[in-house]
């Protein structure tokens, strides 16, 4: 199976909190709910579409918990997310979980035992939140995509997916779109190691 890390993320790469005020306060981080002023129905539609394509869900304990702790209390029957998020498999990367009360749940004690579960068959796992997770997941080179929902705003604070340490990583874009609400929606590829080169000029590129 391929392993995707989709997050929700703003122009300065924070993904801490982005559908409440009250979602994620760890930290002290009180910028929560910077995503919502910017989803429509094009979010709403693709991010289902992607959801849909989930054989389960890789998460930190964090995330998992917090996940735990909102998505049953969600009740509304249009919701799209609800019923896929409360009954896919879950798999949670920690080594201080114990059993897990929302599942169907795997605790996974190590990145090898990611390593493992890809080799089953399916088609796609997804981490969603957890990016401390997913940077570790990167730097051991388990990452196949990447799907980013980047909102419009700069939040100056909170937890940032791409914190300036591990080993670099190439992405090729495969999907674009930017919904009326202003997000941009964007599917990379993983390439390994991000390419570098020296600018030569117009001429070289043409």
């Amino acid at each position: 199976m391929k392993l995707v890390l989709t997050e929700f993320v703003t122009l300065d790469g924070v993904y801490q909190g982005p559908g409440s005020p009250t979602e994620d306060t760890s930290d002290g981080f009180t910028r929560g709910g910077w995503l919502v002023p910017y989803m429509d129905e094009v979010f709403v539609r693709r991010a289902a579409e992607w959801l849909r394509s989930a054989d389960g869900l890789v998460l930190g304990r964090r995330t998992y918990e917090a996940f735990a702790r909102d998505w049953p209390a969600i009740t509304d029957p249009d919701d799209p997310f609800t019923e896929l998020m409360n009954s896919l498999p879950k798999y949670v990367v920690s080594t201080s979980l114990g059993e897990g009360g929302w599942g169907p749940v795997t605790v996974l004690r190590s990145l090898g035992a990611v390593a493992e579960l890809k080799g089953r068959p399916g088609s796609e796992l997804q981490v969603h939140g957890s990016g401390r997770l997913g940077r570790a997941l990167f730097r051991a080179g388990l990452i196949d995509g990447v799907r980013l929902v980047v909102a419009p705003t700069v939040v100056g604070a909170g937890r940032r997916l791409f914190d300036g340490s591990g080993e670099t990583a190439g992405l090729r874009l495969t999907q674009h779109e930017a919904t009326p609400g202003g997000l941009l929606l964007l599917e990379y590829e993983a390439v390994g190691a991000a390419p570098v080169g020296e600018y030569g000029g117009v001429a070289s590129l043409i």
